[in-house]
């Protein structure tokens, strides 16, 4: 189903938003790696935000992620804070682990693997 304008514009503002957050909170560089907002997508009724997060060069990125939903009421009261003259509700903050940056780094390296192989069969046919 579509997002309608609603629903994108509430959108982007939460991510807007909670980029700031996570800046001023000090997630987004952590354990020598980086926590960024890769999406957020809002419901219908626009009740519940689903937060994707890319996280690049973290070892443990499931406990973090878990710690960041641990403070789920922390983030939503200080989102409040800032959305409470857009929305008339701050919506229910669910957080995700988005692994579209790991799927693009696997599929490098697999196209780089079929180069060089590539690359090494041309070698071996031309001698």
């Amino acid at each position: 189903m579509e997002e309608s304008k609603r629903q994108k514009q509430v959108g982007k503002l939460l991510l807007e938003e909670m980029s700031d957050i996570f800046q001023r909170e000090g997630i987004n560089v952590i354990h020598g790696g980086m926590v960024s907002i890769s999406k957020v997508i809002v419901t219908p009724d626009l009740l519940e935000a689903r937060v994707y997060l890319s996280f690049f060069q973290i070892k443990d990125a499931a406990q973090l992620l878990h710690e960041i939903k641990e403070r789920t009421g922390e983030w939503r009261k200080l989102l409040g804070q800032r959305v409470k003259n857009q929305l008339r509700r701050v919506p229910e903050l669910q957080f995700y682990n988005d692994e579209t940056l790991d799927h693009v780094f696997k599929m490098e390296e697999l196209f780089k693997k079929i180069n060089e192989e590539r690359t090494g069969n041309d070698s071996s046919m031309a001698q």
